[in-house]
């Protein structure tokens, strides 16, 4: 809506410009056309520290802590938590939230399992559309000569 001068006037009447999205990214998850993988390997840990900070909803949040401590009362551990709480939410989100199964998220791809067959070890997959592209403007860069 932000390139439709009708639905915000104010907008304009403040001086704005009128800016037409290029390129949209929807989150493929369901039966949605996939045309772009993206690696996030690079984002992993700021998804991790999101997820952390999530404590009021959802699988993350402090859920590595708790799970640490309940295996500490029974006298077991496991080695992937690390030796404190901020590890063990981390490694946690890492393992079982962000390379999730269906008791998580049914149906849905885990970032792991979306970047295996493209080799990568966390991707993230898109329903991409890009910029319009004209069939004239793309003839003329095709077929045009120099005069």
């Amino acid at each position: 809506m932000a390139a439709m001068d009708k639905d915000y006037p104010e907008q304009l009447a403040s001086g704005l410009q009128l800016h037409k999205v290029q390129e949209k990214y929807y989150f493929a998850r369901g039966p949605q056309l996939v045309n772009r993988v993206v690696d996030v390997r690079a984002a992993i840990d700021k998804k991790v520290e999101a997820n952390v900070a999530n404590v009021t909803q959802g699988p993350a949040g402090e859920n590595g802590a708790r799970l640490r401590a309940r295996l500490a009362a029974q006298r077991k551990q496991l080695p992937i938590l690390g030796s404190d709480n901020a590890a063990a939410n981390r490694h946690y989100i890492k393992e079982f939230v962000l390379d999730y199964d269906s008791e998580f998220l049914r149906g849905a791809l885990s970032d792991r399992e979306v970047g295996r067959p493209y080799g990568l070890e966390w991707a993230e997959a898109f329903h991409y559309i890009g910029p319009a592209t004209s069939k004239l403007d793309q003839y003329i860069a095709d077929h045009a000569v120099s005069l």
